[in-house]
């Protein structure tokens, strides 16, 4: 198994830590958990850059590293909905937006078509990692201070990160559906 795909698989075994972590209860389960989601993102930016630089893209890296990121946001998205950090609303509309252009993706390669990543759906990844990084530190921080209530400025914040979130999540996903709707047309006449 290549280095990259090492990382990816790594990257799943972060991912349940970081769940375990912050659900357990357990002292220091916050500071845990934001530490086991930041070691999946920086394994998620270097097995990118290896695999490129290398040379070793497989198949295995092509299908399980957007499926191990999935995971690994999905996860962070439940849990924050879960604990009220941000509203359930938005953590479905994020998820549903990654798996409707995941499943676009996968009709189009069905097809012998690849599509590739728009700008705009990086953009809206990077807002995601920030708002879930924003909530993960300040819990960690919370932890680490016994502070149990936030001023209305980080409540603002985190407000804002949300919004900020799902509005960029929603323009990406309808920029590319658009952009890429004659796979769905061409999919419905075969």
């Amino acid at each position: 198994m290549t280095l990259p795909n090492q990382l990816t698989v790594l990257r799943l075994f972060l991912t349940i830590i970081f769940v375990a972590a912050r659900e357990s209860g357990m002292p220091w389960g916050a500071t845990v958990a934001a530490i086991a989601f930041a070691l999946a993102v920086l394994s998620d930016y270097l097995d990118g850059v290896i695999a490129r630089r290398l040379g070793c893209e497989t198949d295995f890296g092509r299908l399980m590293d957007p499926l191990a990121d999935k995971v690994l946001i999905a996860a962070a998205l439940i849990l924050l909905a879960w604990s009220h950090d941000i509203p359930a609303w938005a953590a479905v509309v994020l998820v549903s937006r990654d798996f409707l252009i995941t499943g676009l993706r996968q009709l189009a390669l069905s097809q012998g078509t690849v599509l590739a990543a728009d700008p705009a759906g990086k953009t809206k990844t990077a807002s995601q990692m920030i708002m879930i990084g924003f909530f993960l530190l300040r819990d960690a921080i919370g932890e680490a201070m016994h502070i149990t209530a936030w001023p209305a400025w980080i409540v603002a914040i985190g407000q804002v990160l949300v919004a900020a979130s799902v509005i960029l999540s929603i323009y990406s996903g309808w920029r590319y559906a658009s952009a890429h709707w004659h796979v769905v047309v061409r999919s419905g006449r075969g």
